[in-house]
C-alpha cells in the first residue's frame, strides 16, 4: 500500500498565509497540515508516499526533509500548477497508481487518526470516504444506494438544495485498489483529460466511472469522526478549535465563539437556548419563497419595524422598539441608566457586564437551589438606595420563576419607590403558567418606568435573524433609544419574519406545549441519575449540580471531546464554594435522550 498526496495548488483563498508557502504548510495549532498528515501516514507502515508538488514545491520538499518521516517519499512536480487543476496533478502520478494499492489524499485536509485506519480495515478494495452533508461543507457531493454504491456524483454547480437530505460529501480521501486503477481509473483519466483538457477535477473521472454497470468503487461513511477541509482563514479558525491540542483549549476556543456551531460537524448544542419546535416548516418555506427579494432589497426603517412589532404584541408603536437581538437593546438601555442598579446574581451577564461594578447592588439567593421570591427581592432591595431593579424571569441559569401576580407586586413596589423596573421576559413563554407576558398596553400602563425586554431569538427559535423587542410607556425613553440605534438596525429577513409571524401564533402555542412536555420528561430522566441534582426550571433549560465528585469542567470536556455534545459549564458563573453546576438546554426529545444516555455513561 502506498499514499499519493496532491499538494500542487496555490491556496489563494488563504491570502497572506500562502504568499510564500504552499497551502499544506499552513499550521493548525502550531503543526502544519502536511506534517500532521505525513505522521498519520507514517504510522501505517506504507511502502512509500508520493507527493505531487507545484507552487513553492522546492520549499515544501526542504520542509518535509526536516521532518522525522520514516516512510520513503517520492516527488512529482507539476510545473504548470497555475494553469491546471488537480486532474492534471493526478495524471502525473498515474504510473504510481497502477503499481500498488493507493490511499489518495488532498493536502488541505485535517482529520482524526482513526480515519485512515478505518479505510484500511474495510475489506472492500476501492472506497470513497464520505460524510453526511452539512451546511458548512463545500464541493462535490454524492448520492448513495442502499449498498453504499455511488449512484451519482454531484458537482457544486449542479447542487440542488431540495436534495440535501440525500447528499453525502466526499472527504477527498480515497482507497484505490491497483486493479481499479489499472482497469478503470487510469484509462478513464487519460480519456477524460484528452477530451476535456487539464483544467478539470479528478472527481469528474469518478463521476463517469460510477455510470458503469460494475464501477467497483463504493462509499465508506464516516461515523462521527472529525475532519475539515481548509480553504480560507475561517476554515483555519474552525479547524484550530476542532483540533485543539488539549481538551481545555478546545472548550475555551468553542465557548469564546458565542455561536456559529452549525459549522462544526455533528455537534449537538445544549449550550445556547432556543425553541426547538418553532418556527414550523410552512413559515420557513414562506421565507424561502421570498429569499431573493429579501436578500436584494433594503429593509424598512425603524418606524415601520416598530409598527410591525406593535401589531404582533398588541402595544402602541410609540411604546415599542425593535432591536438587532435583545443584546443591542440591552446595551443601549444600560448606557442611559444612572444611579445604583439592583441585580440578582447569578443571572444573564449581559446586564451587569454593561454597568459599573461600583454602582451595582447584587442580591444572591442563599437557598440551596438558588430559588428566590418577590418578597426576598423587596426585603433585600428595600434597604438599598437603588434607582433601577433588573429581573430576568425565568432567571438564567437557575430557571427560577416568579409568578405574574408577584411580578405585578414588584412593579407596584418599584412605583412606590420611584425605581425603574426592567423585566427581561425572554424565557417567560416557557413557564407552565399562561398569560404571563407584561408586553401589552394594560400591563405597561401600571408604571411608566416599567421596561420589558424580550428576545425573539430564544422564544421563537430564530436566533439567526437576530430580533429582540423593548416595550415601555415611557415614550421619552423609547424615542431616545430609537435615535440611538441605526435606522436599519434589522435586516429584511427579520422584518419579513415579523410581517408573517402573527399567522403562525397557533403553531407557536403548540410548540410551547411540546417543549414544556419535553422539559418535564428531561427533568424526570435527569433526576434518575444519582450523580445529578436537578433544580426546578420554568425555562427552556435546566440547571443541575454534580454530586459525584466530578467537576463541571471535566464533564463539559468529556461530553465535547468524546461525544460532540456542548453544554454550559457554570463554574465561572455560579460560585457556591466547591459545588459544581452545569446548564443543559432543552432540545427535542431525540437529542435530549441522547444526552441522558451519554450522561449515564459518563457519570456512573
Amino acid at each position: 500500500m502506498q499514499a499519493i498526496i496532491l499538494a500542487a495548488g496555490m491556496g489563494k483563498r488563504l491570502k497572506e498565509l500562502t504568499k510564500d508557502n504552499t497551502k499544506c504548510m499552513v499550521q493548525v495549532n502550531g503543526i502544519s497540515l502536511i506534517e500532521r498528515m505525513l505522521a498519520q501516514l507514517d504510522a501505517l507502515a506504507l511502502d512509500k508516499i508520493v507527493i505531487v508538488i507545484g507552487y513553492e514545491g522546492q520549499k515544501l520538499k526542504e520542509y518535509i526533509a526536516s521532518l522525522n518521516v520514516v516512510t520513503p517519499i517520492s516527488y512529482i512536480e507539476n510545473t504548470i500548477y497555475d494553469k491546471t487543476n488537480n486532474i492534471y496533478s493526478l495524471a502525473l502520478a498515474k504510473e504510481y497508481l497502477v503499481e500498488d494499492d493507493t490511499l489518495l489524499l488532498e493536502s488541505d485536509l485535517i482529520f482524526e487518526d482513526s480515519v485512515l485506519q478505518m479505510l484500511l480495515d474495510d475489506p472492500r478494495e476501492t472506497l470513497a470516504l464520505v460524510d453526511k452533508y452539512e451546511s458548512w461543507m463545500d464541493g462535490t457531493c454524492i448520492k448513495l444506494g442502499e449498498d453504499d454504491s455511488i449512484m451519482e456524483f454531484v458537482p457544486g454547480k449542479k447542487f440542488v438544495f431540495e436534495d440535501i437530505p440525500d447528499y453525502y460529501k466526499t472527504v477527498n480521501i480515497y482507497k484505490f485498489s491497483r486493479h481499479f486503477s489499472e482497469t478503470h481509473y487510469v484509462p478513464f483519466l487519460e480519456a477524460y483529460s484528452k477530451a476535456l483538457g487539464d483544467n478539470e477535477y479528478y472527481e469528474q473521472v469518478l463521476r463517469v466511472i460510477t455510470m458503469l454497470d460494475e464501477p467497483e468503487i463504493k462509499a465508506r461513511k464516516l461515523t462521527g469522526q472529525l475532519w475539515y477541509e481548509i480553504d480560507d482563514i475561517q476554515d483555519l479558525d474552525i479547524a484550530s478549535s476542532m483540533f485543539s491540542e488539549s481538551a481545555d483549549k478546545k472548550i475555551s476556543s468553542m465557548q469564546s465563539r458565542y455561536g456559529g456551531y452549525w459549522r462544526y460537524p455533528h455537534l449537538i448544542d445544549f449550550c445556547y437556548l432556543v425553541n426547538p419546535y418553532f418556527p414550523p416548516q410552512r413559515l420557513m418555506s414562506e421565507m424561502k419563497a421570498s429569499f431573493e427579494t429579501l436578500l436584494t432589497q433594503y429593509p424598512s426603517g425603524m418606524k415601520v419595524n416598530s409598527l410591525l412589532a406593535a401589531k404582533n404584541f398588541g402595544v402602541r408603536q410609540e411604546h415599542i422598539l425593535v432591536g438587532n437581538g435583545a443584546a443591542e437593546l440591552i446595551k443601549c438601555l444600560m448606557e442611559r441608566i444612572e444611579g445604583k442598579i439592583g441585580f440578582i446574581r447569578p443571572t444573564f451577564e449581559e446586564y451587569p457586564n454593561r454597568y459599573d461594578l461600583e454602582k451595582s447592588v447584587c442580591f444572591e439567593p442563599s437557598t440551596e437551589d438558588l430559588h428566590y421570591t418577590a418578597d426576598d427581592l423587596m426585603e433585600y432591595f428595600g434597604e438599598k438606595d437603588i434607582s433601577t431593579l433588573i429581573l430576568i424571569n425565568p432567571d438564567n441559569p437557575s430557571g427560577n420563576y416568579i409568578p405574574k401576580a408577584d411580578v405585578i407586586r414588584l412593579v407596584d413596589w418599584s412605583r412606590q419607590r420611584n425605581i425603574r423596573f426592567i423585566l427581561d421576559e425572554s424565557f417567560v413563554d416557557f413557564a407552565e403558567e399562561t398569560g404571563t407576558t407584561m408586553i401589552c398596553e394594560e400591563e405597561l400602563a401600571r408604571y411608566d418606568k416599567l421596561v420589558v425586554v424580550k428576545s425573539i431569538s430564544k422564544s421563537y427559535g430564530v436566533p439567526g435573524i437576530r430580533l429582540g423587542i423593548l416595550a415601555s410607556r415611557d415614550e421619552g425613553l423609547i424615542a431616545s433609544l430609537k435615535e440611538e440605534v441605526a435606522i436599519w438596525n434589522i435586516n429584511s429577513f427579520g422584518e419579513f419574519y415579523m410581517q408573517v409571524a402573527e399567522k403562525y401564533q397557533k403553531d407557536y402555542e403548540v410548540s410551547l406545549h411540546k417543549i414544556k412536555d419535553a422539559r418535564r420528561k428531561f427533568i424526570e430522566k435527569l433526576s434518575e441519575n444519582p450523580a445529578f441534582r436537578v433544580f426546578p426550571s420554568q425555562a427552556n433549560y435546566v440547571m443541575a449540580e454534580l454530586v459525584n465528585g466530578m467537576t463541571a469542567r471535566e464533564l463539559t470536556k468529556n461530553l465535547l471531546v468524546k461525544h460532540n455534545l456542548l453544554i454550559k459549564d457554570l463554574s465561572g458563573k455560579v460560585k457556591r464554594g466547591t459545588r459544581q453546576f452545569v446548564r443543559l438546554a432543552v432540545r427535542n426529545v431525540e437529542d435530549n435522550e441522547k444526552l441522558i444516555e451519554v450522561l449515564q455513561e459518563e457519570l456512573m
